[in-house]
């Protein structure tokens, strides 16, 4: 990957799309910093204990946490195209749409974007009452809430900073659709991974002052690298492994030409659905907790956090089933055997030692639900074991570095800087077809 960076830059081109890549994430890092306005820095923080705001502060860079300008990020755009991406499947309008070449996918963009802004609503309106009902000293220092003008004043504000997240969120997919037309990359996806990455390094800070204080801790650090490199190597390889089914093409004659008679593959990841199904579990598992947080002393939040809150056995083993469950439903969505299996046989194909038709279809529904079950589990053992390792290494009054790197963002950072390595490497290739060509 560092020879292709070095050849892009080579390239005047290329080196100028980097550039303006750089720069708007530049931006974006320095919106990260800019705290809404009329709230404390710190008002915000009492909501990271909770777990499902703390994995969005880990994807934001810790915005969240901190309650900047940009604390919603791009989630709001991510959570819209995964509503839009199953909407399609089951209303058929929407699927037509998404078949109608360019135009329908600009109309679906659109549709998305509208989408996002209401789900940024959605989400800053949860934040605040969360952050209302989690700082409640701090709001009764700023407003005398038993008078009629503080109340309104109150209201005010609170509405204020709803404004502010949803305008922030906004601006951040504005951003992202920057990088995508006029840098390298997607916007989306490199927003998201200067987040997770900018999160590592806030935690390697801290865990390292704590070293200078403890140098007997240094053991810890060099032992919990290891395991980060170790489960990188390990998601590395699933990730680039795939299953190839060969493809044979007959020999058609039409008019004084012959076609056909060449071979292809038909490659099926073993993690085609990456990091989606860990998403949808954690999501669907942590979503009633998120709601009864904001009523701390009902007996339903005490009830859930003691037998199904995150950490417990029996969040696990969900956690767990809910992977297998979403990986297979995800699959079923990117992949349709019967589809493939038409497709190879109206091309004049077939899979060697397999009818074409109906055969062809049951043996690439076999294999896909057997590479489908190896991908689930790569993904159970990788979002359960690398925390328990981790917090096995690092106690808890570690620097930070124990929530520094989750599952879901160790996937995402693979996925993302791999398919940045891609598209650079195309970028390059078509650079030196376009030379050729001159």
């Amino acid at each position: 990957m560092f020879k292709t960076l070095m050849n892009a830059f080579a390239e005047k081109g290329i080196r100028k799309k980097l550039l303006i890549t750089l720069l708007i994430l530049l931006i974006y890092r320095i919106g990260c910093f800019i705290p809404v306005p009329g709230i404390s820095p710190n008002a915000f923080g009492a909501l990271a204990t909770n777990e499902f705001f703390g994995v969005l502060s880990t994807i934001t860079g810790g915005s969240l946490q901190n309650g900047t300008w940009f604390a919603l990020g791009i989630l709001p755009y991510i959570n819209a195209s995964i509503i839009m991406q199953l909407l399609t499947l089951i209303i058929p309008p929407l699927e037509r749409l998404s078949k109608e070449g360019e135009e329908g996918r600009r109309k679906m963009t659109q549709i998305t974007r509208y989408l996002s802004v209401l789900l940024a609503v959605v989400q800053a309106v949860g934040i605040t009452i969360g952050w209302w009902r989690t700082n409640s000293s701090y709001i009764q220092a700023m407003f005398d809430t038993t008078g009629a003008g503080s109340t309104t004043g109150l209201a005010f504000s609170m509405m204020f900073i709803i404004f502010s997240l949803v305008a922030g969120s906004c601006v951040v997919m504005w951003l992202c659709d920057l990088i995508s037309e006029y840098g390298v990359g997607n916007g989306a996806s490199l927003v998201i991974f200067v987040g997770i990455l900018s999160g590592f390094i806030d935690g390697f800070i801290n865990e390292m002052q704590l070293v200078v204080a403890q140098p007997a801790t240094i053991w810890r650090v060099i032992l919990y690298l290891l395991v980060v490199v170790v489960v990188f190597v390990f998601i590395i390889f699933i990730d680039l492994a795939q299953r190839n089914i060969p493809v044979q093409y007959a020999k058609q004659v039409k008019g004084n030409k012959m076609y056909g008679g060449q071979s292809t593959q038909i490659p099926i990841k073993v993690n085609a659905s990456g990091v989606m199904p860990i998403i949808f579990a954690s999501s669907f598992l942590m979503f009633p907790q998120l709601i009864a947080s904001f009523w701390p002393a009902s007996d339903f939040y005490r009830w859930w956090t003691q037998w199904l809150g995150t950490g417990t056995w029996a969040y696990s083993i969900l956690l767990a089933l809910l992977i297998l469950f979403f990986s297979y439903f995800y699959s079923k969505i990117q992949f349709n055997p019967e589809d493939v299996s038409r497709s190879i046989q109206q091309n004049g194909g077939f899979v060697p030692g397999i009818r074409p038709g109906r055969p062809t279809a049951e043996y690439l529904n076999r294999i896909n639900n057997r590479i489908t079950l190896f991908g689930a589990i790569f993904l159970a053992v990788v979002a359960l074991i690398p925390g328990l390792v981790f917090k096995a290494i690092l106690d808890s009054n570690s620097g930070g570095l124990v929530n520094a790197f989750s599952a879901t963002g160790m996937l995402i950072v693979v996925s993302v800087a791999l398919e940045f390595n891609t598209q650079l490497e195309n970028e390059l290739m078509m650079k030196r077809y376009r030379g050729f060509l001159k």
